[in-house]
């Protein structure tokens, strides 16, 4: 059975948008090894996170279930004793692993074999820990070590078993620390901004005017590496760190200048970047370490590759970085997925999708029945060219974590091929996009004369998935407390 089931490898990047990957369209960056899964596989253009922040997503990735049912609605830990997809392929006779970033308070269970980082993990000298030790990886980049572990394990691996492997990666998470090379290939480049960059947010909810991940006016000096003061250190450097500086001084020809204002924003958008996609080539890189160890061990034509981040991001658009609005940038999630001997090479989908179908996907690759309780559906007929005619055509988006580390607004929402509606309930505000003529959603149609039936279908739409998913507003007013984070000795064992 080990040599017709498909081994599996599901590598899952934190916060990387698809549009800083070449083969969706980047006009920022070239991802020459993430390009090569989608050439020789698939590239689905529309798989949605159903909630944009890091733990819920991945609960929902495990559980194929919606946030209010699998009991992650913010960073709160995660009950090992639910089911998921690592105890159910483990249970059919895979060898089960997790390598890299976990966050979701709890250890890991129903693997073989895990080694996790604690909480966000390090960028430099990262610790990763299993169920009875921990090593701290000194000189090391994080990317570069949970590749390697990753590697060593599948050599390893029992040659009588299929694997499912969950290949974690911390980057490109905030605060975007590259390693030397990489930093310095992007150093001296310059970054087109994007369209929205100046966005005024006219005609848009109060909730878009209040949030705080703003690029010109929220990002620390921590993430622009401005350099602290000489002697600075203990509290009154993390102080100092965490300011959100309204001038810079910054050298330029060799005379010194203050950037504000404008100026300022425009400098803080390339330092943003340039840290932030020097880390996602390094991933890449890493990513091509993956697939030529693959070819190298004759594990290329039977091994389903996926890759994906836990959710999209705010690359400038809007003015933004960071993620949870259901705006495009934050709610679409890459995917990408290479079986030579199931996929045909090149192919496209723009079916929807959302996160909660990656569970089902691997048990019915694997021949594992797909338990009633998950909510999401299998895309391997869509990877297969096989689109089912009765394919969703509109999901459904929820996000609590109000006011959240960026005093984001509480929403929920539907989107289809062609609409977008957001429901910022605790306001009483509600958007409305035609994604077809405005596809950056700049232009909120609700409450305008001419739109009442397309609202009304819209609103009855999403009132129809909200149900269906049985969503009952069980986190709408409380929500669990957060647990994700922290040393080793606090999250080990829970």
């Amino acid at each position: 059975m080990a040599a017709d089931r498909p081994n599996i490898i599901f590598i899952m990047s934190d916060d990387h948008a698809a549009h800083a990957i070449s083969a969706y369209g980047s006009r920022i960056n070239r991802t020459p090894h993430l390009d090569r899964l989608a050439r020789e596989g698939m590239l689905m253009q529309n798989v949605f996170a159903t909630n944009s922040i890091c733990t819920p997503s991945r609960a929902t990735i495990l559980t194929g279930q919606y946030s209010h049912l699998n009991g992650v609605p913010v960073f709160n830990r995660f009950d090992r004793s639910r089911q998921t997809v690592a105890h159910l392929l483990q249970g059919g006779g895979y060898h089960t692993a997790m390598i890299g970033k976990w966050h979701l308070g709890s250890d890991p269970a129903g693997f073989d074999h895990w080694e996790i980082l604690p909480g966000q993990g390090a960028y430099v000298d990262p610790v990763l820990y299993t169920a009875t030790g921990e090593r701290t990886y000194s000189g090391r980049y994080v990317t570069d070590v949970v590749t390697d572990l990753a590697i060593e394990h599948l050599k390893g691996r029992p040659r009588n078993q299929p694997f499912f492997m969950m290949l974690h990666h911390k980057a490109p998470h905030r605060p975007w620390d590259p390693d030397t090379a990489h930093r310095a290939q992007f150093a001296d480049r310059w970054i087109p901004e994007p369209d929205t960059f100046w966005d005024a947010y006219t005609t848009r909810s109060d909730a878009l005017r209040e949030n705080e991940q703003r690029v010109a006016d929220d990002l620390t000096r921590r993430d622009l590496k401005v350099q602290p003061p000489p002697g600075l250190e203990g509290k009154a450097l993390t102080e100092w760190l965490a300011v959100k500086p309204d001038s810079v001084v910054v050298s330029r020809d060799g005379q010194t200048v203050t950037l504000s204002g404008e100026a300022l924003a425009r400098w803080k958008y390339q330092r943003y970047m340039q840290d932030y996609l020097a880390t996602v080539q390094s991933l890449d890189d890493n990513i091509g370490r993956v697939l030529a160890f693959l070819e190298e061990a004759g594990l290329a034509q039977n091994t389903i590759v996926v890759y994906t981040s836990d959710q999209g991001f705010f690359l400038g658009d809007h003015g933004m970085y960071d993620k949870r609005f259901m705006y495009e940038e934050s709610l679409r999630m890459p995917f990408l997925a290479r079986w030579p001997a199931g996929i045909a090479a090149g192919s496209r989908s723009d079916a929807i999708a959302i996160n909660a179908d990656f569970a089902p996907t691997f048990l019915e690759a694997a021949g594992v029945p797909v338990p009633p309780g998950m909510q999401g559906r299998s895309l391997l007929p869509i990877l297969q060219g096989r689109t089912p005619p009765d394919w969703r055509t509109s999901m459904y988006y929820r996000y609590y974590h109000d006011p959240g580390h960026h005093n984001t607004r509480a929403h929920y929402g539907v989107r289809t091929q062609t609409h977008k509606l957001i429901s910022y309930w605790k306001k009483k505000q509600w958007e409305l996009f035609d994604l077809v003529n405005d596809p950056h959603e700049l232009h909120n149609l609700y409450g305008q004369p001419g739109q009442e039936k397309l609202q009304e279908a819209l609103e009855a739409e999403l009132l129809r998935l909200k149900r269906s998913v049985g969503d009952e507003d069980q986190f709408a007013d409380e929500q669990p407390p957060a647990g994700v984070d922290g040393p080793v000795g606090k999250l080990r064992g829970k």
